[in-house]
Protein backbone atom coordinates (compact mmCIF):
# COMPACT_ATOMS: atom_id res chain seq x y z
CA UNK A 1 0.00 0.00 0.00
CA UNK A 2 1.44 3.38 -1.03
CA UNK A 3 2.03 6.24 1.39
CA UNK A 4 -0.65 8.41 -0.26
CA UNK A 5 -3.20 5.61 -0.04
CA UNK A 6 -2.47 5.21 3.67
CA UNK A 7 -2.91 8.97 4.16
CA UNK A 8 -6.25 8.90 2.33
CA UNK A 9 -7.47 6.01 4.47
CA UNK A 10 -6.32 7.85 7.59
CA UNK A 11 -8.19 10.99 6.54
CA UNK A 12 -11.35 8.99 5.80
CA UNK A 13 -11.18 7.35 9.24
CA UNK A 14 -10.73 10.73 10.96
CA UNK A 15 -13.58 12.20 8.89
CA UNK A 16 -15.90 9.36 9.94
CA UNK A 17 -14.91 9.82 13.59
CA UNK A 18 -15.48 13.60 13.34
CA UNK A 19 -18.91 13.15 11.78
CA UNK A 20 -19.77 10.56 14.46
CA UNK A 21 -18.77 13.04 17.18
CA UNK A 22 -20.92 15.76 15.59
CA UNK A 23 -23.91 13.42 15.42
CA UNK A 24 -23.30 12.36 19.00
CA UNK A 25 -23.10 15.97 20.19
CA UNK A 26 -26.31 16.84 18.34
CA UNK A 27 -28.16 13.83 19.76
CA UNK A 28 -26.92 14.82 23.21
CA UNK A 29 -27.85 18.51 22.89
CA UNK A 30 -30.92 18.60 20.60
CA UNK A 31 -33.40 17.75 23.41
CA UNK A 32 -32.43 20.94 25.25
CA UNK A 33 -31.71 23.06 22.14
CA UNK A 34 -35.41 23.00 21.21
CA UNK A 35 -36.28 25.40 24.01
CA UNK A 36 -33.39 27.85 23.82
CA UNK A 37 -35.77 30.76 23.33
CA UNK A 38 -36.95 30.37 26.94
CA UNK A 39 -35.07 31.11 30.15
CA UNK A 40 -35.75 27.58 31.35
CA UNK A 41 -34.40 26.13 28.10
CA UNK A 42 -31.22 28.20 28.34
CA UNK A 43 -30.67 27.05 31.91
CA UNK A 44 -31.23 23.41 30.87
CA UNK A 45 -28.69 23.80 28.06
CA UNK A 46 -26.05 25.23 30.41
CA UNK A 47 -26.64 22.40 32.86
CA UNK A 48 -26.29 19.85 30.07
CA UNK A 49 -22.95 21.35 29.00
CA UNK A 50 -21.70 21.58 32.59
CA UNK A 51 -22.65 17.95 33.19
CA UNK A 52 -20.53 16.86 30.20
CA UNK A 53 -17.46 18.39 31.90
CA UNK A 54 -14.03 17.46 30.56
CA UNK A 55 -15.47 14.89 28.11
CA UNK A 56 -17.49 17.61 26.36
CA UNK A 57 -14.42 19.84 26.20
CA UNK A 58 -12.35 16.99 24.79
CA UNK A 59 -14.97 16.18 22.14
CA UNK A 60 -15.06 19.80 20.98
CA UNK A 61 -11.26 19.89 20.86
CA UNK A 62 -11.33 16.69 18.78
CA UNK A 63 -13.58 18.40 16.26
CA UNK A 64 -11.20 21.37 16.18
CA UNK A 65 -8.27 19.03 15.49
CA UNK A 66 -10.17 17.36 12.63
CA UNK A 67 -11.14 20.73 11.22
CA UNK A 68 -7.66 22.27 11.20
CA UNK A 69 -5.36 19.26 10.90
CA UNK A 70 -7.29 17.65 8.04
CA UNK A 71 -9.44 20.63 6.97
CA UNK A 72 -12.40 18.30 6.37
CA UNK A 73 -14.91 20.49 8.20
CA UNK A 74 -15.75 24.21 8.01
CA UNK A 75 -14.57 26.09 11.09
CA UNK A 76 -17.65 28.27 11.71
CA UNK A 77 -20.01 25.54 13.03
CA UNK A 78 -17.45 24.47 15.62
CA UNK A 79 -16.88 28.07 16.66
CA UNK A 80 -20.63 28.66 16.96
CA UNK A 81 -20.98 25.48 19.02
CA UNK A 82 -18.15 26.66 21.30
CA UNK A 83 -19.99 29.95 21.81
CA UNK A 84 -23.21 28.13 22.59
CA UNK A 85 -21.53 25.82 25.08
CA UNK A 86 -19.15 28.20 26.85
CA UNK A 87 -20.44 31.69 26.04
CA UNK A 88 -18.90 34.32 23.79
CA UNK A 89 -15.69 34.90 25.76
CA UNK A 90 -15.34 31.29 26.92
CA UNK A 91 -15.83 30.00 23.38
CA UNK A 92 -13.35 32.54 22.06
CA UNK A 93 -10.74 31.47 24.61
CA UNK A 94 -11.29 27.78 23.84
CA UNK A 95 -11.00 28.23 20.05
CA UNK A 96 -7.96 30.53 20.37
CA UNK A 97 -6.04 28.08 22.56
CA UNK A 98 -7.02 25.14 20.34
CA UNK A 99 -5.92 26.93 17.17
CA UNK A 100 -2.62 27.92 18.75
CA UNK A 101 -1.84 24.34 19.83
CA UNK A 102 -2.82 22.70 16.54
CA UNK A 103 -1.11 25.34 14.38
CA UNK A 104 2.12 24.89 16.33
CA UNK A 105 2.04 21.11 15.84
CA UNK A 106 1.34 21.36 12.09
CA UNK A 107 3.98 24.04 11.49
CA UNK A 108 6.78 22.11 13.17
CA UNK A 109 5.70 18.85 11.52
CA UNK A 110 6.03 20.59 8.14
CA UNK A 111 9.42 22.03 9.07
CA UNK A 112 10.64 18.61 10.23
CA UNK A 113 9.10 16.35 7.58
CA UNK A 114 9.28 18.78 4.66
CA UNK A 115 7.32 19.16 1.46
CA UNK A 116 6.40 15.51 1.17
CA UNK A 117 4.34 15.78 4.35
CA UNK A 118 2.43 18.78 2.93
CA UNK A 119 1.87 17.03 -0.40
CA UNK A 120 0.39 14.03 1.42
CA UNK A 121 -2.33 16.18 2.96
CA UNK A 122 -2.78 18.88 0.32
CA UNK A 123 -3.08 19.11 -3.45
CA UNK A 124 0.56 19.05 -4.61
CA UNK A 125 -0.03 21.23 -7.70
CA UNK A 126 -1.82 23.93 -5.71
CA UNK A 127 0.83 23.95 -2.99
CA UNK A 128 3.68 24.26 -5.50
CA UNK A 129 1.94 27.09 -7.32
CA UNK A 130 1.41 29.09 -4.14
CA UNK A 131 4.83 28.24 -2.73
CA UNK A 132 6.60 29.33 -5.93
CA UNK A 133 4.62 32.56 -6.27
CA UNK A 134 6.87 35.64 -6.05
CA UNK A 135 4.72 37.33 -3.41
CA UNK A 136 5.08 34.37 -1.06
CA UNK A 137 8.86 34.24 -1.49
CA UNK A 138 9.43 37.76 -0.22
CA UNK A 139 10.29 37.58 3.53
CA UNK A 140 9.45 41.27 3.98
CA UNK A 141 5.93 40.94 2.64
CA UNK A 142 4.87 37.39 3.42
CA UNK A 143 3.85 38.14 7.03
CA UNK A 144 1.57 41.05 6.11
CA UNK A 145 0.08 38.99 3.30
CA UNK A 146 -0.65 36.09 5.66
CA UNK A 147 -2.23 38.43 8.23
CA UNK A 148 -4.70 39.69 5.64
CA UNK A 149 -5.39 36.26 4.19
CA UNK A 150 -6.12 34.86 7.65
CA UNK A 151 -8.47 37.79 8.35
CA UNK A 152 -10.52 37.39 5.17
CA UNK A 153 -13.58 35.14 5.58
CA UNK A 154 -13.60 32.20 3.19
CA UNK A 155 -9.85 31.89 2.58
CA UNK A 156 -8.44 28.37 3.14
CA UNK A 157 -6.80 29.21 6.48
CA UNK A 158 -5.94 25.63 7.36
CA UNK A 159 -4.29 25.07 3.97
CA UNK A 160 -2.28 28.24 4.65
CA UNK A 161 -1.03 26.76 7.94
CA UNK A 162 0.49 23.83 6.04
CA UNK A 163 1.97 26.00 3.28
CA UNK A 164 3.38 28.51 5.79
CA UNK A 165 5.79 25.84 7.00
CA UNK A 166 7.43 26.07 3.57
CA UNK A 167 7.56 29.87 3.48
CA UNK A 168 10.26 32.28 4.74
CA UNK A 169 8.60 33.09 8.05
CA UNK A 170 9.66 32.63 11.67
CA UNK A 171 7.75 29.96 13.66
CA UNK A 172 6.57 32.33 16.41
CA UNK A 173 5.37 34.89 13.86
CA UNK A 174 3.31 32.31 11.95
CA UNK A 175 1.78 30.90 15.14
CA UNK A 176 0.77 34.38 16.30
CA UNK A 177 -0.61 35.30 12.88
CA UNK A 178 -2.60 32.08 12.51
CA UNK A 179 -3.97 32.39 16.04
CA UNK A 180 -4.85 36.08 16.22
CA UNK A 181 -5.43 37.21 12.62
CA UNK A 182 -8.45 34.92 12.43
CA UNK A 183 -9.91 36.44 15.61
CA UNK A 184 -12.51 38.62 13.79
CA UNK A 185 -14.07 35.49 12.30
CA UNK A 186 -13.83 33.56 15.58
CA UNK A 187 -15.28 36.43 17.63
CA UNK A 188 -18.25 36.79 15.30
CA UNK A 189 -18.95 33.04 15.40
CA UNK A 190 -18.56 32.45 19.16
CA UNK A 191 -20.61 35.50 20.11
CA UNK A 192 -23.19 34.60 17.46
CA UNK A 193 -23.35 31.17 19.06
CA UNK A 194 -23.88 32.78 22.44
CA UNK A 195 -26.73 34.96 21.15
CA UNK A 196 -28.25 31.97 19.33
CA UNK A 197 -28.25 30.10 22.63
CA UNK A 198 -30.35 32.94 24.03
CA UNK A 199 -32.69 32.81 21.05
CA UNK A 200 -31.51 36.20 19.74
CA UNK A 201 -31.23 35.35 16.03
CA UNK A 202 -31.20 38.97 14.83
CA UNK A 203 -28.31 39.83 17.15
CA UNK A 204 -26.26 37.01 15.59
CA UNK A 205 -26.76 38.47 12.12
CA UNK A 206 -25.81 41.94 13.36
CA UNK A 207 -22.59 40.56 14.91
CA UNK A 208 -21.61 38.90 11.62
CA UNK A 209 -22.45 42.04 9.65
CA UNK A 210 -20.39 44.35 11.87
CA UNK A 211 -17.41 41.95 11.89
CA UNK A 212 -17.32 41.58 8.11
CA UNK A 213 -17.66 45.35 7.69
CA UNK A 214 -14.72 46.05 10.03
CA UNK A 215 -12.55 43.41 8.33
CA UNK A 216 -13.44 44.89 4.95
CA UNK A 217 -12.44 48.39 6.09
CA UNK A 218 -9.09 47.17 7.47
CA UNK A 219 -8.29 45.26 4.28
CA UNK A 220 -9.28 48.26 2.14
CA UNK A 221 -6.97 50.57 4.12
CA UNK A 222 -4.04 48.14 3.90
CA UNK A 223 -4.53 47.64 0.15
CA UNK A 224 -4.75 51.42 -0.28
CA UNK A 225 -1.23 51.83 1.10
CA UNK A 226 0.15 48.69 -0.55
CA UNK A 227 1.58 50.27 -3.69
CA UNK A 228 3.10 46.99 -4.87
CA UNK A 229 -0.33 45.30 -4.85
CA UNK A 230 1.34 42.23 -3.32
CA UNK A 231 -1.65 41.39 -1.13
CA UNK A 232 -4.05 41.65 -4.04
CA UNK A 233 -1.82 39.35 -6.10
CA UNK A 234 -1.54 36.84 -3.24
CA UNK A 235 -5.30 36.76 -2.72
CA UNK A 236 -5.87 36.25 -6.43
CA UNK A 237 -3.38 33.39 -6.42
CA UNK A 238 -5.11 31.70 -3.46
CA UNK A 239 -8.58 32.13 -4.96
CA UNK A 240 -7.46 30.62 -8.26
CA UNK A 241 -5.96 27.61 -6.51
CA UNK A 242 -9.00 26.72 -4.42
CA UNK A 243 -11.37 26.67 -7.39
Amino acid sequence: MSRKTKIKIFRIIIAVIAVAIIIGVLIYLIPVMKNLSTVEGQEAFKNKVNDSGFIGLLMLFGLQVAQIFLFILPGEPIEILAGMCYGGWGGLLFITISVCIITTIIFFLVRKLGRKFVYDFCDEKKVKKIENSKVFKNPKKVEWILIILFMIPGTPKDLLVYISGLLPIKPLHLILISTFARLPSVVSSTFAGNTLMKGEWKSSLVIYGITFLLVGVVIFIINKFDKSKATEEALKSIQEDIK
